[in-house]
């Protein structure tokens, strides 16, 4: 059990037999006593929710694990993760990880979220490197506005970059925003 002074961004509690990262912390002070202003994902359903406690209210803490796993493979349903370890499989409901599949590549590692046995989401590194299958040739001209063009990455994710990159070129993509960092040196 953790207080309500306790929980903070990232924290995984259990309220009402449903899982609930925690997203987001306000201490609102009242005229009558402290509140704690929370928003929180449903791990499960993956919807977002708010709900104010009280301070001092104590919260079931859920001991969430994340295991380095490595991607093999995906389907209508779900995607196949394996434990680089023990060599075991998981397989995580496609619904619960949209959001992550453009930056999933095939071989590459992630942080896989698990309760138990039940695998409830991952973690993406904060950028991770694709290669650009399509993009518009630059045009020569003023690149002093930072101007970019929309690329497409081997995943199908389209990212606004610089005019001087092209198709073939492999570059590192932030996970979080979906924006372009920097161009990977070849060889």
């Amino acid at each position: 059990m953790i207080t309500t002074s306790e929980i903070k961004k990232g924290t995984t509690v259990e309220i009402d037999d449903h899982l609930y990262q925690i997203v987001e912390v306000r201490h609102v002070k009242t005229k009558r006593s402290a509140v704690y202003q929370v928003k929180m994902r449903d791990l499960r359903a993956g919807h977002i929710t708010e709900r104010s406690f009280n301070a001092g209210e104590k919260l079931a803490a859920a001991r969430v694990e994340r295991r380095e796993m490595q991607y093999l493979y995906g389907d209508d349903l779900a995607l196949t993760f394996m434990n680089t370890e023990t060599y075991d499989q998981v397989s995580v409901p496609r619904e619960l990880i949209e959001d992550a599949i453009p930056y999933l590549k095939e071989g590459n590692n992630s942080q896989v979220v698990i309760y138990g046995e039940e695998p409830l989401g991952i973690e993406l590194p904060a950028s991770v490197e694709l290669t650009i299958t399509a993009a518009d040739p630059g045009v020569k001209g003023d690149t002093a506005t930072g101007a970019t063009k929309p690329a497409t990455m081997e995943t199908g994710l389209v990212v606004a970059v610089p005019l001087f990159i092209n198709a073939g070129d492999t570059i590192k993509v932030q996970t979080e925003t979906g924006n372009y960092i920097e161009r990977i040196a070849l060889g």
